[in-house]
């Protein structure tokens, strides 16, 4: 059974740190939960077997109380030496994360497990025993205590949300819920790779574009703020009489008032980015700022578009295994995480309730395309089972569409603003520094 170092506050302010077994940390929670202790830390350090013969052994209230009394408690962090074996393994569990690749393998794996026939607690320990990764098996460890002890792999899942993504888990929870987890598996695959696939293109045009830029700009201020001021000195030390040019002594002007009043610009931009914040926490400001990123330049229409996909998709699998339309809405809603799709998809269930259609709410919406609406009107005459099927490839389509036109864009848009940067450092900063090298300021000195 595994074994946790945690930290707890009772009900009385008081920090309680101790040593326990459980068979998952969903259950060591709930635990101290149950105890009026709320968890601060939980360390698992080691990830022994779960076996039938530690459920015996389950730790009482009574001992639990006992194991409390006698840890160290204080008001503060108390300090404990601890072993070599358990440093080390606290080191592991903390330093070596799950990478995507990590999270690719282990789905892949469970997916062909799955497709062999083999039941979820089988795959599972499968899998703990070829995984290398520490932290991981320690956490297929705990979900696979999760579906020993009857509860679904999602809800141990929903602990780990640092290392499965939003997106995943509830992918995973339509497919056990709708029971296709197969067909589950096999879209967080298409999810993950696609996240990545996508998160690559973006950075290779991004970074060295941002590089230029953070360059240009140094550039920009190094050259007005010791260059120039340089170049003007030099001027009146040999009694030339000619200027820098007028963009570039205003720009220096700027910068030395700057100088002086820093501290106001610096407030305002931590006051502005702390409102955004503030805002963007509340509902209004989340939906607002949800209903944004759905009608931004460039990147809008992509974040769409996955949502929607990711919608249909799921809508698929629940309506192929034998779900109503109302249903397999609510189900299929978990796999979104944008407030304004979100509020479509209720209003498209009160639709349902209340006798009208369900597809109306997206075509009110603005935000789907003419296509994808009357494929759906088209299914609802139909065959919605097929349709959908249907929608989703085009859907996957018009994603690679979106995507090929971002790839283009996004480079020029760059090359623009760097463009504008360039030409801004040649009229600020390289013109007086070629008036230098021509040597026009001399005559203007000799008297000529």
């Amino acid at each position: 059974m595994p074994e946790y170092i945690y930290r707890a506050v009772d009900r009385n302010g008081v920090i309680i740190r101790s040593r326990i077994t459980e068979k998952s940390k969903q259950n060591l929670v709930k635990r101290l939960k149950a105890n009026e202790m709320t968890p601060i830390d939980i360390v698992q350090t080691s990830f022994g077997k779960y076996s039938k013969k530690d459920r015996l052994k389950r730790t009482n209230m009574e001992e639990l109380m006992k194991i409390a009394n006698s840890s160290n408690i204080a008001k503060d962090r108390n300090k404990r030496s601890f072993s070599t074996k358990e440093r080390i393994s606290m080191a592991i569990s903390r330093q070596q994360r799950v990478t995507s690749r990590d999270l690719v393998i282990f789905t892949q794996s469970f997916y062909l497990l799955k497709r062999a026939g083999f039941n979820n607690l089988h795959a599972l320990q499968t899998l703990i025993q070829s995984t290398e990764n520490p932290t991981l098996r320690g956490i297929l460890e705990d979900i696979e205590s999760g579906v020993e002890g009857g509860d679904y792999m999602y809800t141990t899942m929903e602990y780990y949300t640092d290392v499965f993504p939003y997106i995943y888990i509830n992918l995973i929870k339509v497919g056990e819920l709708s029971g296709s987890l197969e067909e589950s598996l096999r879209q967080a695959v298409e999810y993950i790779d696609s996240s990545t696939t996508l998160t690559k293109k973006i950075k290779s045009i991004l970074i060295p574009n941002i590089a230029q830029f953070v360059f240009l700009f140094v550039l920009l201020m190094v050259g007005s703020v010791y260059i120039i001021p340089y170049i003007q000195s030099a001027f009146d030390a040999i009694g030339s009489t000619e200027k820098l040019p007028g963009p570039t002594l205003a720009f220096a002007a700027f910068l030395r008032q700057l100088q002086h009043v820093w501290y106001i610009p610096v407030i305002a931009i931590i006051a502005v980015i702390v409102g955004a914040f503030m805002y963007t926490r509340t509902p209004r400001g989340k939906y607002n700022w949800h209903y944004f990123k759905y009608k931004m330049p460039i990147f809008g229409s992509l974040i769409f578009a996955i949502d929607f996909s990711r919608l249909s998709k799921a809508m698929l699998l629940n309506l192929r295994n034998g779900m109503r339309i109302q249903e397999s809405l609510e189900v299929s809603k978990n796999v979104i995480k944008n407030y304004v799709m979100l509020s479509i998809i209720e209003t498209s269930i009160n639709n349902i309730i209340v006798g009208e259609s369900w597809v109306k709410p997206f075509e009110d919406s603005g935000l789907a395309s003419t296509m994808a609406l009357e494929m759906l009107k088209i299914g609802m005459q139909t065959d919605l089972t097929t349709m959908m099927d249907k929608l989703v490839e085009y859907m996957d389509m018009d994603i690679d569409v979106i995507l090929q036109r971002i790839v283009k864009v996004l480079p020029q848009v760059m090359y623009s603003i760097i463009g504008i940067m360039l030409i801004f450092i040649t009229i600020v900063v390289l013109v007086p520094c070629i008036q230098v090298y021509m040597g026009t300021f001399l005559f203007s000195a000799a008297g000529f």
